[in-house]
């Protein structure tokens, strides 16, 4: 208690004196020619010798502004900065007490003609129409630091436990580098292996499709995108590390990363291998490479996978080996031709023991089902993708962007299960042995055109897209399945089934847009979707005699495809002003939903036709520069597969048969969300709001009738007046006390639902909430030290009608925290200490556990080498038990996991810009 109190005391003592040492500076910006308010002009102070920012403001829409600072004897700065204005500059010989300084004018700017290239100090923020622009060098971060730790020290960017970015509550879908994509468009790899010392500028913008980028059309997406553009002194150079580790129980990582710039040529390699369920390319030089706990980033899933463009690399269920490759290509081929590419080859190999116990309800009676498992996997993988554009004069463009991947995999699982009922009678059991080969492979590709015409804002654009996707898997199965109750008789199987299975996707798209006044436009398009998917299955039993698989199956060979044909004509308009961006469009939607299959030599076709409605609207509205309102919606509708239509039984699990409904409906649902967002970069404190749903006219549901000893026998029906939703919004603050700097705030998300459906012909229904609220702190002490602890609670509850069971609930409690000392110099201690609390998990899985990371690294040699020594798992708890509660189930599990191992590892850097090694260079500091 004393040392609390002793604590207490000081932080008391620290506000205090910085109370007693601070004041306020005020003043009001605006136009000189016509004496309106200027809102967002970046007022800044900067220190005369260095140029070293004391801090910075961002004036209201009345022009004000307040900026509270420190005495100092120092010679400074004042400084104004707007766009479309020139800079005001003041010098201050000292600063001593509070001032107003009344109004300060802004002049325009002249309209110069020819191209002048003006250099001037950055300021911090740049808030223009469209884009948000902050200045790097003007935000401190660690040196060596990544790119995502840059993202964390901007106001208004939040990056939360599960990885996802936003910016002033828009979540960030997109992030660029120069305006290029650096491997993905996702960013992942950028955010984790590019130091942040080389960025100039992070932008901020609305995602926009590349039909509106080239036409210039305003953005409908309700996602913001990040453009990284990097400094011009370090665009030319080669960057990079190389890292190799070992530890106990021959656990390992290595990885190399090498980038080499110039100008807008820019050439990645990287390369990982590892046995720690990692992706193995991090430039975190404290909990890099750790995923799987809570330190996880935008990188990791919570057992340490990574996704790109659909391949995962490390993770997965269980424990994984992987190795991976890649290369990213960006260049100017001429002035009228950029090329953007990458390609990644990867392997991995995984072991998993699963255990289940799954709760299964129904109207009459509900069972429990326990089953455990063995598996293997092996995986292959390809992946190419480019962007060529093209510019083939001032007023047309041409984008390809053709992409293929290859994938093969082979998988092993050993299981046995049994279900019983309430009274422990056992209904079934089953074990079976599987093994899976699989190739695939698929091509993809866009081709998009537009023309500017003679007239702005009218231009004519045509867009092409195809997918065409190929998947072999020859599964090989041998299982025995014996029911206790019921007439179902047991099923014994040893067989091969070969199936093929093809997606072809062709859509055409043509769009009109006419300018009717400065901000009025009328928008025609015409677009063509045709859509084939098959899927050809032979099978054969074991053949004793021949001993080999040549006894054709006639239960279980089919072949079924189906085939969409869709014309939607449609008409719209768009209004574009200063602060609102408006557009609306509808349509007709003309089908044609062709059905087949070949099943015991039956054919059985369904031919059907549809004309539907279409529409979609959004609105973006800016009620100043740092209050956003946005909000969508779009009437949508999607075919069922061919499985859920054509009346054909498939007898391919034991367990279950599955028939189509020839009666099938469409899904038909109406899609709304919305937005809003203040964030006061004066206060470096900001909010936001978002909520969305989706209610359906007509959904396609499971209708599932079970006999007595458990085998069921589904088919498919609609239901009506069926919804999802949810929504969201968090609040944060920063504050700055001399080299105390605190960042802290809290958040809520939530999720509604209904979920219909038939058990035994009768209609259920659960109605789902989850809720899940958070709260963050982050406290630095100049380069010295970092504190953050967060919380995060999830409480689900599921209440049901027409089952026993009235209602499902659970709780979730995380609570972590991350402890890094920088001192002394080229020391790094970082700890991540972490409890998970799950309430109402079943007997036999332990319902908490604590994971504590822990690492020590030493940097020499001018920081070109870093030796580091970690441990994961000090405790040796971790573990994977997870409660899912769903509509008809409730699923406790429990996968393998990395326990403890520790590690020393090695890690090397080398940093040339300009043919010379990279220079230390001071960045504007926020004293």
């Amino acid at each position: 208690m004393p040392k609390k109190l002793i604590v207490l005391v000081l932080a008391l003592f620290a506000v205090s004196a910085f109370a007693q040492n601070s004041f306020s500076i005020k003043g009001k910006i605006i136009e000189e020619k016509n004496k309106l308010p200027i809102e967002a002009a970046t007022v800044y102070l900067s220190v005369v010798k260095d140029s070293t920012l004391v801090d910075y403001t961002i004036s209201n829409k009345n022009g004000d502004f307040v900026l509270n600072v420190k005495k100092t004897d120092k010679p400074t700065f004042l400084k104004v900065s707007m766009v479309g204005f020139e800079d005001y500059k003041l010098s201050i010989s000292e600063l001593l007490k509070a001032k107003d300084f009344g109004i300060i004018p802004l002049k325009e700017q002249a309209k110069q003609l020819g191209e002048i290239i003006v250099k001037a100090e950055a300021p911090p923020i740049r808030i223009k129409k469209d884009t948000l622009e902050f200045n790097a060098a003007s935000f401190k971060v660690r040196p060596d630091a990544n790119v995502e730790t840059l993202l964390k020290q901007l106001p208004g960017v939040e990056i939360d436990s599960e990885g996802k970015i936003t910016v002033n509550g828009k979540e960030v879908n997109q992030i660029l580098v120069n305006g290029k994509p650096f491997f993905d468009k996702d960013g992942k790899v950028a955010l984790q292996s590019l130091p942040s010392d080389i960025i100039n500028k992070v932008q901020v913008t609305e995602t926009k499709t590349k039909k509106e980028e080239l036409s210039g059309k305003a953005a409908t997406s309700n996602n913001a995108s990040i453009n990284l553009t990097i400094d011009e002194d370090k665009n030319k150079g080669l960057f990079g590390k190389f890292m190799a580790g070992y530890g106990t129980d021959d656990r390992y990582e290595s990885s190399g990363l090498i980038n080499y710039f110039k100008n807008k040529r820019k050439i990645s390699v990287l390369a990982s291998s590892n046995n720690i369920n990692s992706i193995g390319f991090s430039m975190d030089e404290i909990f890099d490479n750790m995923g799987g706990g809570r330190s996880r980033s935008v990188y990791y899933n919570d057992n340490g996978s990574f996704g790109l463009n659909g391949m995962r690399f490390g993770g997965g269920s269980g424990i994984t080996q992987s190795d991976m490759v890649g290369i990213n290509y960006s260049d100017a081929l001429s002035k009228k031709a950029d090329v953007n590419g990458s390609y990644f080859f990867s392997d991995q190999h995984s072991k998993n023991n699963n255990r289940t116990r799954q709760v299964n309800f129904a109207t009459n009676r509900n069972f429990i089902t326990e089953s455990a498992s063995e598996v293997k996997n092996d995986r292959f993988s390809h992946m190419a993708k480019m962007e060529f554009e093209f510019k083939i004069d001032s007023t047309s463009s041409i984008v390809f962007t053709p992409n293929f991947s290859k994938s093969t995999g082979k998988d092993r699982t050993k299981m046995a299960q049994a279900s019983k009922d309430l009274n422990e009678l056992l209904l079934n059991e089953s074990t079976s042995q599987t093994f899976d080969e699989s190739d695939g492979n698929n091509f993809k590709s866009n081709i998009f055109f537009n023309k500017a015409l003679n007239k702005r804002g009218r231009f004519i654009n045509v867009s092409f897209e195809n997918e065409n996707a190929r998947d072999n898997v020859t599964s090989y199965n041998k299982s025995a399945t014996i029911y206790y109750q019921g007439t179902t008789p047991d099923d014994f199987r040893d067989q091969v089934k070969k199936n093929r299975n093809l997606s072809d996707t062709y859509f055409l798209n043509t769009e009109y847009s006419e300018p009717l006044k400065d901000s009025l436009k009328v928008d025609l398009a015409l677009e063509y979707n045709w859509k084939k998917n098959s899927k050809d299955r032979k099978a054969f039993n074991y053949d004793a005699t021949e001993q080999s698989y040549s006894d054709e199956n006639e239960f279980l060979t089919n072949y079924l495809t189906s085939t969409i044909r869709t014309v939607k004509p449609s008409a719209g308009f768009s209004v574009n002003k200063k602060n609102l961006n408006f557009s609306v469009a509808g349509g007709t939607a003309i089908s044609d939903f062709d059905n087949h299959s070949l099943y015991r030599d039956a054919v059985t076709d369904l031919n059907r036709k549809y004309v539907l409605p279409y529409a979609r609207a959004n609105m973006n509205y800016n009620f100043t520069k740092s209050i956003h309102a946005w909000m969508g919606y779009t009437y949508e509708f999607d075919f069922p597969t061919a499985d859920q239509v054509l009346p054909v039984e498939d007898l391919s699990n034991p367990l279950v048969t599955y028939k189509g409904n020839a009666d099938l409906d469409l899904n038909k649902n109406h899609n709304i969300y919305l937005g809003f967002s203040n964030y006061d970069y004066a206060s470096r404190s900001g909010y936001s709001f978002y909520a969305g749903g989706d209610y359906y006219e007509s959904q396609v549901v499971a209708s599932t009738k079970i006999e007595d000893g458990g085998k069921r026998f589904t088919t498919y029906t609609n239901v009506r007046d069926t919804y999802s939703s949810w929504m969201g919004g968090n609040w944060s603050k920063s504050l700055k006390q001399e080299a105390h700097k605190f960042r802290f705030g809290f958040g809520m998300n939530a999720n509604f639902g209904l979920t219909k459906g038939f058990n035994n012909d009768k209609l259920y229904e659960a109605q789902s909430t989850r809720l899940t609220p958070r709260v963050f702190l982050n406290y630095d002490y100049g380069e010295l030290l970092t504190v953050s602890p967060s919380y995060n609670f999830t409480y689900s509850d599921t209440r049901y009608n027409n089952y026993p069971l009235d209602k499902a609930t659970n709780v979730l409690h995380r609570f972590n925290v991350q402890v890094t000392n920088y001192w002394p110099k080229n020391w790094v201690f970082g700890n991540d200490f972490g409890y998970t609390y799950n309430s109402n998990i079943a007997d036999g899985f332990k319902k908490d556990f604590y994971l504590w990371n822990t690492s020590l690294a030493y940097s020499f040699f001018n920081k070109k080498f870093t030796a580091k020594v970690k441990v994961y798992d000090v405790l040796n708890q971790n573990q994977s038990a997870t409660r899912t509660i769903s509509a008809t189930t409730i699923r406790d599990e429990q996968n393998t996991v990395l326990k403890r191992y520790a590690m020393f590892s090695l890690t090397y850097k080398i940093e040339k810009f300009a043919g010379k090694e990279k220079p230390s260079r001071g960045r504007f500091m926020m004293h």
